[in-house]
């Protein structure tokens, strides 16, 4: 009789903690990609959105900075717990500053950028709650 090995047969703390893996790597990328676009096209997502190049330029390079943050919590081999709460965190707070970006004059969006502004707020959100899912469930399956 052979020995089943492969993704179905593995416990399910890798599951858990491929998950959690797997969110932040796309969290990561993501991240990175917007601050390309932001860097790449400064200047015609200022008559688009409404984002001035002069907030465009170093929110896209903040968004690199944070994505390589997350790249590195991805690269650890067993990823520590505070770390994910490092990524959660920095979530919540983009999002909350996106809302605010969003819903005040501190900046003059369009209508565009408003909804932009808006849609990104829920996609890091997202990220967030889908992390602390993967937080808990991984932190669960360890305890076993």
């Amino acid at each position: 009789m052979s020995t089943q090995t492969g993704a179905l047969h593995q416990p399910a703390t890798a599951d858990a903690s491929t998950l959690l893996r797997r969110i932040l790597w796309i969290d990561g990328v993501s991240t990175a990609a917007s601050g390309v676009l932001l860097l790449a096209a400064a200047r015609p997502l200022e008559d688009l959105l409404g984002l001035p190049t002069s907030w465009a330029i170093p929110l896209g390079i903040a968004l690199l900075g944070w994505a390589l943050a997350v790249v590195l919590v991805v690269d650890h081999p067993r990823i520590p717990p505070r770390h994910v709460t490092f990524v959660i965190t920095g979530n919540v707070l983009s999002a909350v500053g996106l809302v605010l970006l969003a819903l005040t004059d501190l900046v003059p969006l369009t209508g565009l950028g408003v909804a932009f502004m808006l849609l990104m707020a829920v996609v890091v959100a997202a990220y967030a709650e889908l992390q602390f899912m993967g937080l808990r469930r991984a932190e669960k399956t360890s305890d076993r």
